[in-house]
């Protein structure tokens, strides 16, 4: 007979704990908000699809922090969490009526002060977000595709605002509020889908392009910062000779709502670009670059020659009816941050009167008379006025510090976000950055991130 012994209860081996399952960050809130853009814009979600999709990416991101994955943070980020705390720091001098500013109160100041907040918060999550999605979700030459398709959905709204510069219409978004709100102008800019801005520069009613996303400036800014994407996409990641052929054609046709823009922010903007892919191309030996600008001059010059593109860039250089108001806006800003030197005023101001009276305002004959926003005519100014030398120090140098860390970059793809850096860089004297604009910055620095978490891939 066979005896069979049992282990006792202190013999037993304990059971091993199961591992937790690897939670893995999922592209679909990028990937929606990119490739669907269009329809965010026509559904009136365009600039606040941003808001939208920062609630799924932080979900998500405290899901993979709760089950144990790393959430990498990106480099000189302690930086930027500076900035962050500076503009929460502004609600505090949000009451404050700096001299020469229409009176207020905090309460008055809060909205405006909320959506910069909002805008830079939701913006910081998608950084993180972004640089922490799987790459088997998110391939970093899918990344680059999706902002190149952004550039052809911008080319294609610059097309739309040149044929039909007056064609708009109620969004489902803007059906959804309150009378009393949607004829509010600042909620219009954000749920009130439009082709092109009318605006008084040379003479008469002139349109600038748009659309999808609200003012001409932000249009010019943003193709800025997704031109590189189209080159890498189209010459760089493919082979075949209609996506090349495809991509020649674009930036042939691009040509033309960027010169009818007027937009001498968009004009100087690229020439930098250019200049900073060539000097960082020559430093590595491959001297061609400077010749490739010296052809594409040559070619731009005789566009501006024989076709009538050089007249509407000849008339736009010589009315500059804008000139005097930056000017103003920027002494003005400089200013309020010489009163409050450290943190600023927490937002923008509203000027009383204009630049020859404090008596002369803003009316319905004449909106350009008077009572100008301090802080909206660039980056740069907003940040000295609105948060002041903390502020805009952390900012820049978060960039800047970028820059610095990822110089030695020298992929396609490395270049071209490095260059939509250093264009973000110079627009800040003429462009403000929320919401898109930095939206892009931001995942320019995400694909120079994700390069080095790599190794710097040619």
């Amino acid at each position: 007979m066979t005896l069979t012994t049992h282990p006792s209860a202190a013999d037993a081996v304990p059971a091993r704990p199961r591992p937790r399952p690897a939670h893995r960050l999922r592209a679909w809130p990028l990937t929606a908000v990119l490739l669907l853009y269009p329809l965010w814009w026509a559904l009136g979600l365009g600039v606040l699809i941003f808001f939208v999709a920062a609630v799924p990416m932080l979900v998500a991101l405290l899901r993979h922090r709760a089950c144990g994955q790393l959430v990498k943070l990106p480099p000189a980020f302690l930086l930027w969490l500076l900035f962050l705390a500076t503009v929460l720091f502004g609600l505090f001098t949000l009451g404050t009526d700096p001299v020469g500013t229409v009176p207020g109160t905090a309460a008055s100041r809060l909205v405006s002060y909320g959506f910069r907040l909002g805008g830079y918060a939701a913006l910081t999550v998608l950084l993180v977000y972004a640089g922490n999605v799987d790459r088997r979700e998110l391939t970093q030459e899918r990344l680059v595709r999706l902002l190149a398709w952004l550039f052809v959905v911008t080319v294609a709204g610059g097309l739309l605002g040149m044929v039909a510069p007056r064609f708009e219409f109620t969004s489902p978004m803007e059906l959804l509020l309150p009378g009393h709100v949607r004829a509010d102008g600042f909620v219009q800019s954000l749920v009130h889908p439009t082709a092109a801005q009318i605006m008084n520069l040379l003479g008469g009613e002139t349109p600038r392009p748009g659309a999808p996303w609200g003012y001409t400036n932000t249009w010019g800014n943003n193709v800025c910062l997704l031109v590189g994407w189209l080159l890498v996409a189209g010459f760089c990641l493919t082979r075949k000779r209609r996506t090349k052929v495809f991509t020649a054609v674009t930036l042939v046709v691009a040509v033309v709502p960027i010169v009818y823009s007027l937009n001498r922010g968009l004009w100087i903007g690229l020439a930098v670009m250019a200049l900073y892919a060539a000097v960082r191309l020559a430093l590595r030996g491959r001297f061609a670059a400077l010749g490739l600008i010296g052809v594409a001059g040559a070619a731009v010059v005789v566009a501006m020659v024989t076709t009538p593109l050089g007249d509407v860039v000849t008339a736009r250089l010589e009315h500059g009816k804008s000139n005097g108001v930056r000017m103003y806006t920027t002494e003005k800003a400089v200013g309020g941050m010489l009163e409050s030197p450290l943190i600023g005023f927490g937002s923008t101001r509203t000027t009383l009167g204009g630049r020859n009276s404090i008596a002369v305002g803003e009316s319905a004959g004449c909106e350009r008379c008077g009572n100008f926003t301090v802080g909206g005519n660039g980056q740069l100014w907003q940040l000295l006025y609105a948060h002041g030398l903390v502020g805009t120090v952390t900012y820049l140098g978060f960039f800047a510090a970028a820059l610095w860390r990822f110089r030695r970059d020298h992929s396609p793809a490395g270049l071209a976000a490095a260059a939509a850096i250093v264009s973000s860089l110079a627009a800040m004297f003429w462009y403000n950055a929320l919401v898109t604009p930095l939206a892009l910055t931001f995942l320019a620095y995400v694909v120079l991130w994700r390069n080095q978490q790599r190794g710097f891939p040619r």
